[in-house]
């Protein structure tokens, strides 16, 4: 038995045993298959056999294919479960165009509301009004079947019909959206066929039943008791029917065909009715007081009097009207004032009574059903009585409700496909068989249109339950040769679309439940032992009981059209979308179809939907919309290759086409962040709280690329990269980042992360800002590549103009669980480099971890400033930006040197000598004894006696030190790349070797000492205590890279200031010096941010990209 001979209801199970996304791309790849294939590779075809595993041989794939037979689904092969398991075998499904498509089309086509409706919906419309609504609704459903046969030809639609084509083509959210509404459309028309039934039986067959007897009552009285009789009766029926289906399938399959014959039997009866009237009309007189139509129930002859032997005598219809027999009674005055006239209820085809009918009547709720074209005397003052003698209109009419009444008696068109398991040739049968179904009852529907309305008198076809003609089915008293032909086949009929209702709508749900797409409907997957759905058979009954409980038939209707017409629309944007991707895949057999076709039977859908009831419309529409976005969101991860993916994809290049025609202005600037992990070697992230920094900076908006950087060749470490994406993705959920991965493998991890920079993102949807976090001890010896590694991607970012972002110590940054009650951020603003300080506060506080933090914004004023005038303006600016923060303006005076910058800076620059060594090359050492024999001579020339005073002497240049240049140089050192012209300090810092030969640009301290050891006096120092220390010199400073000095001088003066205000601050952001541009000052760079950031908890250092990303304009 092949594997999925008892449990084909939808065809994953086929395709591939054990991975769900059918990628298989055999539609039987069983274990013999392969074994077949062994056959094959050998010796004609070596240059393939290392990958026969994974791209078989083309004659085994054909040997596998031809195995593959496609197993009935639904009742059948549930009906030969249960006889013996062994026939699935030998008999492949048999059934051709006629049997398989066409006649459970037609079945299901015509139903209830041709008998007991049309004539009803002919009368009050109008012979054109009613003729453009069925033209409407059969235009409708011809185009859904031109695009599901399009759907249903493109490759081999396995059991599962319509909502297999639909979930295929369209995707899991909008195949379970519509797989519902199909379902629920089905389950209602269950419900309106049982209504239908109980209709047919208690007011045409066996009135007498009824529990709740209506004779006596009048108005809303009987009205309740007729509906409560329906509640009943039909609760009894589906009962029985549920059972029924419960027991066994195979019983319904029996009754089908009799069922169908009871159908096609009553359409033959009422057109040879239609052919008798033209040449002798049948006898069925209606009897009308005036011009209103009397109920002939209770009466039998249609006269006030009647002349006998004995003179004048009253009537049965005179005791109706008169309060005794006697000719001088008092009567009803309308009675009284008109006559009594009795008219053939069918004239006939030729009596042209066609052009009295052409136009609609419509009628509110308890008018009566007169005869227009009739005199009629009566007193307009005068209250109607008696009305329960007269015909009276059961509901208010319109236009549109007639549209929602007649729609289900076109549905049904997707019989056919729902078999395409039982089908000989699906991809030939199902556009053939159900077009030709189309056809047929289209034609049958729009000439029983102009045909009743040309045989039937108007009142007769107003008259819904037929109170007027003895109470007789009106289509019945055209029918030849008895009502009863009609009566009776239309009730099998009716109880028998019910069954088949109620055997279709559970295998529909099973289908849904067993592609486990919608979680929450699990359990409706299992079934009895032959996979019989007994749970989606019980949700299927109370869902239908729920229709019979509204217990009329015209307030069932409208509902279920809704959920049809929706059902409708999806196939024909399924087929519309699919054409107008053009997606490879998308080669119907069936070639006569077109997207304006599909477009056009899309949008009639929805035309129809909010005529019928625009507010049933709106609820059909909130379910599949809720069920959609619960699919979205719960439902398993599907890969169909479905259309929407094709669509999202078309979108997105589209998007991306139009990003690329400019850089995004100011207004629509954010942070599309690169954020660059590093793994270790179990490919996990080592800095989990960068992603969280992410996502409070994010918001989920724009764009996030997390990459990181493995070291080795791409061909050996593939599944490493795979495991690290692996492991990025997992972080990036429980962080919630909204984003994409990519891992990169290089021969060196420097080169990695350079390619990362350069090639993540697509066109327009590139990063522009680097989250990177501070290398951690990078002043461990073995640490070096980190360091230098991270210097390079400074400059990096700095070259290819992108923001920078540098959080320090990221572990003690909060987590996305936190929350912080109070405290501040932190902004350093001490260069302008494009707004980027303004910006991150303000997005990182619209996350909840930092909404209640307050901002800060410090910025600093040199000696030269007005620092009053300063705050004014940055406070109009951050109004002007609408930023909320409170401002303060730091000043730093100058403060001269102090001998433990000049300590800091020598231990600095003795390490980086170290480093040095430690990685010279032999031809790098040279150099380095070159360059310190060159510094000696440099020292010894200085010492000559000549120049030993007891005035300090400077070189040259005596102001170079002063005030005026001071502020420069502080900017300097966070200004370096951003003005590369700044005129304080020369372009390269100094080798200390060099450093004499370069008079005002460098200030070169020789130091001497007076007799009595007392310090000397600088020109222009201030205070001799500001300056004492400084003097107390050491002989190894004298050959210190005075740039390097003055640059750990304002290194060391902002992080006294900063610790200062914001030791107690939550966050610190602060603008991030630019490297040295030679790179032999690294390692002091590194030196100089740690000084600057020292002590302090959580510091950012931000770089801008050089753009400004914030605007004061609307």
């Amino acid at each position: 038995d092949s594997p999925c001979a008892s449990d084909c209801e939808l065809a994953d199970r086929c395709f591939s045993v054990d991975n769900p996304k059918e990628s298989s791309p055999f539609i039987n790849s069983s274990d013999a298959a392969a074994e077949k294939s062994q056959q094959y590779d050998g010796k004609n075809m070596a240059l393939f056999e290392e990958e026969m595993d994974t791209s078989p041989m083309v004659s085994s794939l054909l040997s596998s294919l031809a195995n593959y037979s496609n197993l009935p689904q639904g009742s059948k092969e549930h009906e030969e479960a249960e006889n013996n398991e062994e026939r699935n075998k030998e008999s492949a499904p048999q059934l051709g165009t006629l049997m398989g498509v066409y006649l459970p089309c037609i079945q299901n086509i015509f139903g209830v509301i041709l008998f007991l409706r049309m004539t009803w919906l002919v009368g009050i419309g109008g012979v054109i009004g009613t003729f453009i609504i069925v033209f409407m609704c059969c235009a409708t459903t011809m185009l859904t079947a031109i695009s599901m046969s399009a759907i249903a030809t493109n490759g081999v639609v396995p059991a599962g019909g319509s909502y297999y084509m639909i979930s295929r083509s369209l995707g899991p959210e909008f195949g379970g959206a519509v797989g519902i509404c199909f379902y629920l459309g089905t389950t209602y028309a269950g419900a309106m066929y049982i209504l239908g039934a109980i209709e047919l039986l208690l007011i045409y067959i066996a009135p007498k039943a009824a529990i709740f007897p209506l004779e006596g009552l009048e108005g809303a009285e009987a009205e309740a008791a007729l509906l409560n009789n329906m509640r009943v009766y039909g609760t009894i029926l589906l009962t029985s029917m549920a059972t029924v289906v419960f027991v066994g399938v195979k019983y319904v399959n029996k009754l089908a065909l009799v069922f169908l014959a009871c159908v096609i039997l009553s359409i033959l009866a009422v057109y040879a009715g239609v052919i008798k009237t033209a040449v002798d009309p049948p006898v069925f007189p209606v009897c009308i007081l005036g011009n209103r139509t009397l109920v002939w129930k209770t009466f039998d002859v249609c006269a006030k009097t009647v002349e006998t032997a004995n003179g004048t005598v009253t009537t049965q219809l005179w005791r109706m009207f008169c309060d005794s027999t006697l000719l001088n009674a008092t009567c009803d005055k309308y009675f009284t004032a008109n006559n009594v006239t009795e008219i053939q209820g069918i004239p006939g085809v030729t009596s042209g009574i066609l052009a009295e009918n052409l136009f609609g009547t419509y009628y509110e709720k308890g008018d009566l059903i007169a005869r227009t074209n009739m005199e009629s005397v009566e007193d307009p003052d005068d209250p109607l009585t008696n009305s329960n003698r007269y015909v009276l209109a059961d509901i208010t009419s319109f236009f549109t409700l007639l549209v929602g009444i007649y729609f289900p008696s076109v549905t049904g068109i997707m019989a056919g496909s729902n078999r395409s398991g039982d089908l000989r040739d699906a991809q030939k049968s199902i556009p053939i068989g159900t077009i030709a179904a189309i056809t047929t009852t289209s034609t049958v529907y729009m000439s029983s249109v102009f045909l009743f309305g040309a045989c039937i008198e108007g009142v007769v076809l107003r008259d819904k339950f037929g109170e007027g003609v003895h109470g007789n089915l009106v289509i019945g008293t055209l029918a030849w040769p008895s009502p009863w032909v009609i009566v009776i086949g239309s009730f099998f009929s009716t109880c028998g679309a019910g069954l088949q209702s109620l055997t279709g709508a559970p295998r529909l749900m099973q289908a849904i439940a067993k592609d486990s797409i919608v979680p929450a409907l699990r359990i409706f997957g299992h079934g009895k032992a032959n996979g019989e759905p007994t749970w989606s058979l019980l949700l299927t009954a109370c869902i239908c009981e729920s229709g019979i409980l509204i217990a009329s038939l015209d307030a069932v209707a409208p509902i279920l059209s809704m959920f049809f017409l929706m059902c409708y629309m999806f196939v024909n944007l399924a087929c519309a979308l699919q054409t107008l991707l053009r997606t490879p895949n998308w080669r119907p057999r069936f070639k006569f179809y077109h997207w304006t076709l599909s477009f056009l039977g899309m949008s009639l859908c929805l035309t129809l939907m909010f005529i019928c009831s625009w507010y049933y419309a709106i609820v059909a529409m909130v379910i599949a919309g809720s069920i959609y976005k619960y699919i979205e969101f719960a439902g398993a991860e599907k890969e169909w290759g479905d259309g929407i993916r094709g669509l999202s994809l078309s979108a997105a290049r589209y998007a991306l086409m139009r990003l690329e025609e400019g850089p995004p202005h100011t207004k629509n600037w954010r942070p599309q962040l690169l954020v660059l992990v590093s793994t270790d070697a179990e490919q996990n992230v080592e800095q989990p709280r960068l992603l969280s920094l992410t996502n409070q900076l994010k918001a989920g908006k724009g764009l996030t690329i997390v990459g990181t950087a493995l070291e080795g060749s791409f061909l050996a470490n593939y599944e490493q990269t795979q495991r690290a994406e692996q492991a990025l993705r997992k972080l990036m959920e429980t962080e919630k980042v909204k984003g994409f991965c990519q891992a990169t493998v290089s021969s060196n991890l420097r080169d990695a992360t350079s390619h990362l920079l350069q090639a993540s993102g697509l066109g327009g949807l590139k990063h522009n800002a680097v989250l990177v976090s501070w290398p951690r001890n990078w002043k461990q010896g073995d640490e070096h590549q980190t360091w230098r590694n991270f210097v390079e991607l400074v400059r990096e970012t700095t070259a290819a103009h992108l923001a920078l972002l540098v959080p320090k110590n990221i572990a003690a940054f909060p987590s996305n669980g936190e929350r912080f009650t109070e405290g501040h951020i932190d902004v350093w603003w001490i260069v302008h480099d494009g707004g980027m300080l303004m910006l991150l506060p303000f997005l990182l506080r619209q996350h909840k971890v930092w909404r209640k933090c307050k901002m800060r914004i410090f910025t600093v004023a040199q000696m030269d400033d007005n620092s009053i005038q300063m705050k004014k303006d940055l406070t109009t600016f951050l109004y002007h930006l609408r930023i909320d923060a409170m401002v303060e303006v730091v000043e730093m005076h100058d403060s001269d040197i102090s001998a433990y910058t000049y300590e800091k800076t020598l231990v600095m620059e003795q390490r980086s000598q170290m480093l040095k060594k430690i990685n010279l090359t032999k031809t790098e050492r040279e150099r380095e004894i070159q360059s310190i024999t060159d510094s000696s001579r440099g020292s010894i020339r200085r010492k000559n006696p000549a120049a030993v005073t007891t005035q300090l002497s400077v070189t040259e240049d005596p102001p170079a030190a002063s005030k005026e240049e001071k502020p420069e140089e502080e900017v300097q050192l966070i200004h370096d790349n951003t003005t590369p012209t700044s005129p304080a300090t020369p372009a390269t810092p100094l080798t200390p070797g060099e450093g004499a030969q370069s008079p005002g640009e460098q200030v070169q301290m020789t130091w001497t000492e007076k007799c009595d050891g007392e310090p000397a006096k600088p020109p222009g120092a201030a205070t001799p205590e500001g300056i004492k220390d400084i003097f107390n010199m050491k002989p190894e400073w004298e050959n210190l890279n005075q740039s390097n000095v003055r640059r750990m001088h304002t290194a060391l003066r902002l992080n006294e200031v900063i610790i200062k205000k914001s030791s107690e601050a939550k966050l610190v952001l602060l603008n991030m010096p630019g490297p040295p541009r030679n790179r032999t000052g690294d390692e002091n760079y590194m030196e100089f941010l740690e000084v600057l950031t020292d002590g302090l908890n959580r510091v950012l250092l931000v770089r801008g990209g050089g753009r400004e990303v914030i605007t004061i304009y609307s």
